[in-house]
């Protein structure tokens, strides 16, 4: 980390403050990593240096974390050893599976390095700077301009500064993130590592023990953990997957204390949460409320039990589903929290209150009230657009994400007419930079493409379209079955040749999806264009919606999670989610015993309830509870891209990964509460267990250096 970002010193608005006299709530906050110094840890429980954790001008823990993908990982050993969760890993072990090698039902353990495998379509960042860019990027914004306008130029800056700092930094990937809506910028500089292999996967029965039913849940009892492998060449830089390449050497690696965390002791997690919205106004949390989310739950539900139909009684569907079925049921029942959640806590109600005072102090002042006076409804009148036509907006954007061959068409056409624009000016998935990732991630979903499951897809869709009174139609084929049986859109060699060719050479094959796709483009342009102008408003409004309320309140604000390293605080810690009702911080090995059923998804391998009959727990008891401890709770502040987490003790030591929230938790991302948001993380207690004892991975156990 060698520069420091200035300007960012920020906390939840109507929630925690930072200010010159303020103090800070010890457990509310995803902080950027530039305020570690300020947050006064060591009196909440930290017991070394908080320069130990980050120092921009020497190694310090934040040198150990990286991003897996959409995730966290944290480097356990000296030789590019990773430890994830299991689902975070899930597409790399769904990907390198078959019938003959279930990875997913039967685990993978490789007995050295030559056995990792490819985790194909993973890569791993970790931050190595940042610095202030806000000036840079809003300066392509002049008076004048249209709101597409505005949100173009922006996004060409962005990007023209990401590519410089390439330039400027060979070998690195740049990537400016937006911290404030429409204010504030950061450059990130990454080491970007793109061969990443498959070193060790419990089986679903352990790694995702309890599945969907238990999702969201506590108690918990799922052993939610993979390790993967960072490799780079022989020179040390990063290189695409090859037999000659060599671990990479992390400038710090975390290290793993075997005695795990105990009720009321202090944890941190280091990690890249996704995205939040607790900036956001009462006008975007109905939309959400009462739109967006009812409308999530009701096509992911579909989605989900089309496949799952599909696959019964069939493993290679039900491998080829798994992946997206995984994705689409994490996200259909944090919908569901989430609902249940603005609602029952009345967020949107409780929002609105603080806009009323809001209003009030900007009608206070003259000079408030011509410059901010119509903020709030002129934000408003974005969603109540986006609400009246959400109905068919939304369906149709979900024509090519329900349909897998749609979406492979409109990936190829959108790539032959973006790639015909100067580099700048394409969509970021097609730039030179992006675009062998963007192929890769293709023809990954192109090998778990299944036809039959597609084409219920493909009639359910249209039906919900014709249902909501679609303004366009979409062109029927003669024979959808044949239509099905003569795409070649599902085979992998035939989609490279695909991504060749120029628009006009697509328009002219005789292949449904394609000539469904080139007809409708021009619809899907207008819903881009129309998506980027009301980023730009919303973007220009957000932004004077934090200056007027820094001038109420007198303080700098936190920003919402962007995907960018980020702190959290707290302790392992119980919480009471309804009336005469008690939960617990910490479950066992008994409670996975006691949740066996032997019927999916409550399966668990013969060899665990072998050694829980015969009492071998190793030294990996807790104890006061004289079990192996399987999952942990604390009440830090995290959301998605928290998965795969350190849960880092008060030495700076892993003690656990976190995994998941519980169901109350999942309005995290449009509220924090401490009497109800707990995150969830696997102990690595259980970890090391089931690493150990029950596969018999000790050469992993001793890279880590644990001491027997």
């Amino acid at each position: 980390m060698k520069s420091r970002l200035i300007c960012l010193f920020v906390a939840i608005l109507f929630g925690s403050t930072i200010g010159a006299n303020s103090t800070v709530n010890a457990d509310e906050g995803m902080y950027p990593i530039s305020m570690i110094a300020d947050l006064n840890l060591n009196e909440h429980g930290l017991e070394i240096a908080p320069d130990d954790v980050y120092n921009p001008d020497k190694v310090s823990l934040i040198d150990g974390i990286c991003r897996v993908n959409g995730c966290t990982g944290s480097f356990v050993s000296p030789k590019g050893l990773i430890i994830t969760n299991h689902h975070c890993a899930y597409r790399a072990i769904q990907s390198a599976s078959t019938t003959d090698n279930d990875y997913l039902k039967d685990g993978f353990f490789s007995q050295s390095m030559d056995q990792e495998i490819q985790a194909k379509g993973y890569v791993v960042r970790i931050t190595e700077s940042y610095s202030d860019v806000s000036d840079k990027v809003l300066d392509a914004a002049t008076e004048g301009m249209s709101f597409l306008e505005r949100s173009k130029a922006i996004e060409k800056r962005r990007k023209e500064i990401e590519k410089q700092a390439e330039i400027d930094n060979p070998g690195t990937r740049a990537e400016v993130a937006e911290m404030f809506t429409g204010k504030t910028y950061v450059l990130f500089l990454y080491t970007f590592i793109k061969d990443v292999r498959l070193v060790f996967a419990p089986p679903s029965s352990v790694g995702a023990f309890g599945g969907d039913v238990d999702n969201w849940e506590w108690p918990r009892h799922t052993g939610d953990f993979s390790f993967m492998r960072a490799y780079v060449g022989p020179d040390g830089k990063s290189a695409d997957y090859s037999p000659d390449n060599i671990p990479y050497t992390p400038k710090k690696f975390i290290p793993v204390s075997p005695a795990g965390a105990n009720e009321g002791d202090f944890v941190f997690l280091l990690g890249y949460p996704g995205r939040t919205a607790r900036h956001k106004t009462a006008s975007f949390l109905k939309f959400e409320q009462n739109v967006r989310l009812p409308f999530v739950v009701d096509l992911y539900q579909w989605q989900i039990s089309t496949m799952q139909a599909a696959g019964k009684g069939n493993r290679d569907v039900a491998l080829k589903h798994s992946s997206r079925e995984k994705s689409l049921a994490n996200v259909e029942k944090r919908s569901r929290g989430q609902l249940k959640g603005l609602i029952r806590k009345s967020i949107v109600e409780t929002r609105s209150e603080q806009e009323r005072k809001l209003q009030s102090f900007i009608d206070s002042d003259p000079t408030r009230k011509e410059k901010f006076g119509s903020l709030l409804t002129d934000i408003e009148s974005v969603y109540a657009e986006m609400t009246e036509k959400a109905p068919y907006e939304m369906t149709m954007a979900n024509l090519p994400n329900a349909c897998r061959a749609m979406n492979f068409a409109f990936t190829i056409y959108d790539a032959a007419k973006e790639r015909e624009k100067e580099d700048l000016d394409r969509e970021s998935a097609f730039m030179d930079r992006n675009f062998d990732r963007t192929k890769s991630r293709l023809l990954l979903s192109v090998n778990d493409w299944h036809a039959g499951t597609d084409k219920i897809m493909l009639k359910g869709i249209i039906e919900r379209l014709n249902a909501v009174n679609a303004s366009i139609a979409i062109p029927p084929a003669k024979d959808l079955d044949e239509a099905f049986s003569e795409t070649k859109l599902g085979d992998a060699d035939a989609v490279a040749k695909y991504l060749e060719m120029s628009p006009a050479e697509l328009a002219k094959l005789d292949d449904y999806f394609m000539k469904v796709v080139v007809e409708l483009y021009p619809e899907f342009m207008r819903f881009r264009e129309q998506n980027k102008a009301r980023d730009g408003k919303l973007g220009q409004l957000y932004g004077d919606l934090i200056d007027v309320k820094q001038q109420l309140l007198e303080t700098n604000f936190v920003p919402d999670a962007n995907a960018t390293l980020r702190m959290t605080f707290g302790h392992v810690k119980g919480y009471s989610p309804e009336d005469a009702v008690y939960k617990s911080p910490a479950t066992t090995l008994r409670g996975v015993i006691e949740k066996t059923t032997g019927v999916e998804p409550f399966v668990t391998p013969d060899k665990v309830s072998e050694l829980y009959k015969q009492g071998e727990f190793g030294n990996y008891v807790h104890p006061k509870l004289d079990q192996v401890p399987v999952a942990l709770l604390y009440d830090t502040d995290t959301t998605g891209g928290n998965s795969g987490s350190p849960i880092i003790d008060a030495k700076g030591q892993l003690v656990g990964v976190n995994f998941d929230r519980a169901f109350e938790a999942t309005i995290n991302d449009f509220a924090w509460n401490k009497s109800y948001s707990r995150s969830i993380g696997v102990d690595v207690r259980y970890v090391l267990w089931i690493t150990d004892n029950v596969y018999g991975a000790k050469h992993l156990i001793e890279e880590m250096g644990i001491q027997k």
